[in-house]
């Protein structure tokens, strides 16, 4: 039996404690709400990843969900209910703080889609460094469709597909499936869904194979350059590489390739 905390009072997230390799697992675990980011649901994925982020022997988060929805996105009932700026503004800031913090883990972050992932909730896949999808999740950002443009959502879709493909998802509020959310690079696999665990679990165990040091490094590369130049680009680039090369990490692997064999990481 896998041992979960249960984070808030209304179970609406499962927190898998690190087991000894430092794999997290995160569920959302509010089924007959979709697993929207309620009020509930965002205190509790917030105080989880600030968790995460002090554990200095994180290697990897697995966010994935209950029942039939991966994440339906923010829960309208609650948003009606106050129809003031003030608690917009709030609650918006309050989703982009959990958004960015995942983006600022220094370890890799796998979303494990099993069903649908609207507004928010796709949102929340774009911004996990990988995803692996089941075959019958889909994907949009269907705000529009009740007259609110997914302005926060998009910011994560754009970073993962082209410009044009986003604005259509936007625009339209139309899904896509999980095969064309892969075509378009939304989503690194699909399998079917009796395979889901295994797939992420071959993915997780590819990166514990890797070490810690460097995928930190190279995270914290790979998404600053993307806002910049190519000759600030290329600069930074090439410190983080040079940076690299002095751990102890890459000295190690180096060595293992002149020597032929493979390498034995430094603890």
């Amino acid at each position: 039996m896998q041992d979960f905390t249960l984070l808030s009072p209304a179970d609406a997230l499962l927190v898998h404690r690190r087991d000894p390799r430092g794999v997290h697992r995160l569920i959302l675990n509010d089924p007959q709400q979709f697993n929207t980011l309620g009020e509930i649901m965002l205190a509790s994925l917030e105080q989880a990843v600030q968790q995460i982020a002090a554990d200095p022997d994180a290697r990897v988060l697995v966010l994935s969900a209950q029942g039939k929805a991966f994440c339906a996105g923010h829960n309208l009932k609650e948003m009606r209910a106050r129809p003031e700026l003030a608690y917009y503004q709030d609650l918006f800031a309050r989703c982009s703080r959990i958004m960015l913090a995942l983006r600022q883990l220094p370890i890799a972050v796998i979303a494990a889609v099993q069903g649908v992932a609207t507004a928010a909730g796709c949102q929340l896949v774009a911004q996990c460094d990988l995803a692996v999808a089941a075959e019958e999740a889909r994907f949009g950002v269907n705000g529009i469709d009740v007259g609110l443009f997914c302005a926060t959502p998009s910011v994560a879709l754009s970073r993962n597909i082209l410009p044009k493909q986003a604005m259509e998802m936007l625009l339209t509020g139309e899904f896509i499936d999980a095969r064309e959310a892969q075509r378009r690079g939304l989503v690194n696999r699909v399998v079917a869904a009796g395979q889901l665990d295994q797939a992420v679990a071959d993915l997780v165990q590819s990166i514990l194979a890797k070490p810690a040091q460097a995928i930190a490094l190279g995270k914290q590369l790979f998404y600053q350059q993307a806002g910049m130049g190519l000759d600030a680009a290329y600069q930074l680039a090439g410190q983080a590489m040079a940076c690299n090369l002095m751990l102890d990490v890459a000295q190690e692997g180096v060595q293992a390739f002149v020597e032929k064999r493979s390498p034995s990481w430094p603890v």
